[in-house]
């Protein structure tokens, strides 16, 4: 019969051989949002703090363009109207619902504008630890779209990474100035996360506590 110390040792080696796999790990897709319905949205927050406030994020026009894939209007969007009176301000909040990131995550997304001359657009793509809804919290930009450079004018995808093990949000922010903004869609957004050597420690750990704790009830 084994001793309680062979059985731990036995744990241990198999956490040994479990462990150098890790950095062959699967992927695990904790965010897929296609846009379908912006209304039913689960876990999105929707914040416009662009001054004046006019609109919010709303579903796609397909008669500005269609979606990356999906039905026609199968995306999310904002436009200049996001200030009031379409002069102002643009500060247009879109924050994806609190993810549990277990490891190395990427997000990735599709993004474009239409190719009207005259006009450009900023997107900036942040994130925020935790499970926080303030615009104020997601002080990590993770790129800027647009702005001083040309926004893409067809559906263009963008990965972006974050070393992260917790709960975290993503968000995008609308910004700029109304008078020289036009319109942006955002479509086909995925998180996933790759993960960490400690998750398969701890749940080694967890299985031999369970083996010990059935041996005392028998």
């Amino acid at each position: 019969m084994k001793t309680t110390k062979q059985r731990a040792a036995a744990v241990t080696l198999a956490l040994a051989a479990i462990i150098p796999v890790t950095s062959h790990a699967q992927a695990i897709e904790v965010l897929s949002e296609n846009f379908n319905d912006v209304e039913m949205l689960e876990g999105w927050t929707l914040t416009n703090n662009s001054v004046p406030v006019g609109e919010p994020w709303f579903q796609g026009t397909p008669e500005v363009f269609p979606a990356h894939q999906g039905a026609p209007n199968a995306y999310i969007a904002a436009n200049f109207f996001s200030a009031g009176n379409d002069e102002g301000t643009i500060n247009n909040w879109l924050i994806s619902p609190t993810l549990d990131l277990i490891g190395p995550s990427t997000l990735s997304f599709f993004t474009r504008t239409a190719p009207i001359a005259g006009y450009n657009d900023t997107l900036e793509v942040r994130f925020s630890e935790g499970s926080g809804s303030d615009p104020a919290g997601f002080d990590t930009l993770l790129a800027t779209i647009g702005g001083t450079t040309p926004y893409p004018e067809t559906w263009q995808e963008f990965s972006l990474s974050v070393a992260h093990v917790g709960e975290g949000r993503f968000a995008f922010r609308y910004t700029g100035d109304a008078d020289v903004a036009n319109y942006v869609g955002i479509d086909t957004v995925s998180v996933l996360s790759v993960p960490e050597p400690s998750a398969y420690l701890m749940l080694g750990v967890g299985l031999f506590g369970l083996t010990m704790l059935r041996r005392r009830q028998a």
